[in-house]
C-alpha cells in the first residue's frame, strides 16, 4: 500500500476539525493541542503535514474556500430553476446556516477576516482570493440572470456583485453581535430590493 493517500486524508481530517473548533472560537485562541486532540492525532505529527500553525491557517481557509466555492457551484447551476430562484436559495441557505450559535458550517470569512487580515499575509491573501471568486461566480449569476429573464438590475454584474456580498457579510456580523438572525432577514430584504424583487417578473 502507498502511504500517500493516507497521509491526505489525515491532513484533511485535521483540517475539517479545526474548521469547527475555530469556527466557533476564532483562530488565535485555539492551541494545536486543543485540534489535534479533537482530531486525535499525535501532536508530533502536526509538523509532518504543516510547517507552522500560519501556514496551517492558510491550509485551512485554502480547504474552506474549495468547498464552499464547489458548494456555490453546485447552488448556482441547480437545474430546472431559473438564475433568480437558485440565487435566493443561495442567501436563504446563508440565513438557515449562519443565523443561529452552532459553530458548524459557520463562514469563515466572516469569523476569521478582520482577525487575521493583521496577523498573516498570506492568510490574508488567501482570504482575499476566496471572497473575490465568490463575488465573480455571483456576479455571472446576476448576468445569467438577465440572460434568462429571471432578473433585472440596474448597471453592471460585478459591482452589484460586490455590493451584496458586502451586504451578508456585514449582516452576518451583525447577527454575531445581536445574536440574532434579524440582520440576515434584513438583509435579504436588501437584496430583494436590490434585485427589483418586490414585484412578480
Amino acid at each position: 500500500m502507498i502511504a500517500k493517500p493516507h497521509s491526505i486524508d489525515v491532513r484533511q481530517h485535521i483540517l475539517d476539525t479545526a474548521q469547527r473548533i475555530i469556527g466557533g472560537k476564532g483562530f488565535a485562541a485555539v492551541g494545536l493541542n486543543e485540534i489535534l486532540g479533537a482530531a486525535h492525532v499525535p501532536k508530533g505529527s502536526f509538523y509532518h503535514y504543516f510547517d507552522s500553525k500560519d501556514a496551517f491557517g492558510t491550509a485551512l481557509l485554502e480547504s474552506y474556500f474549495e468547498t464552499y466555492l464547489a458548494d456555490l457551484d453546485r447552488q448556482l447551476s441547480a437545474p430546472g430553476k431559473p438564475v433568480v430562484d437558485r440565487m435566493l436559495a443561495y442567501w436563504q441557505h446563508w440565513i438557515d446556516t449562519q443565523g443561529d450559535c452552532d459553530a458548524e458550517g459557520k463562514c469563515l470569512a466572516v469569523k476569521l477576516g478582520a482577525e487575521v487580515a493583521d496577523l498573516s499575509e498570506a492568510m490574508r491573501a488567501v482570504l482575499d482570493r476566496g471572497t473575490k471568486a465568490i463575488i465573480k461566480r455571483l456576479g455571472q449569476a446576476l448576468e445569467d440572470g438577465v440572460a434568462d429573464g429571471s432578473l433585472t438590475i440596474a448597471g453592471a454584474p460585478c459591482p452589484l456583485a460586490e455590493t451584496l456580498y458586502q451586504t451578508w457579510l456585514g449582516a452576518s456580523l451583525m447577527a454575531k453581535i445581536s445574536r440574532s438572525a434579524s440582520p440576515l432577514e434584513a438583509a435579504m430584504r436588501a437584496t430583494r430590493m436590490m434585485l427589483h424583487l418586490d414585484t412578480p417578473h
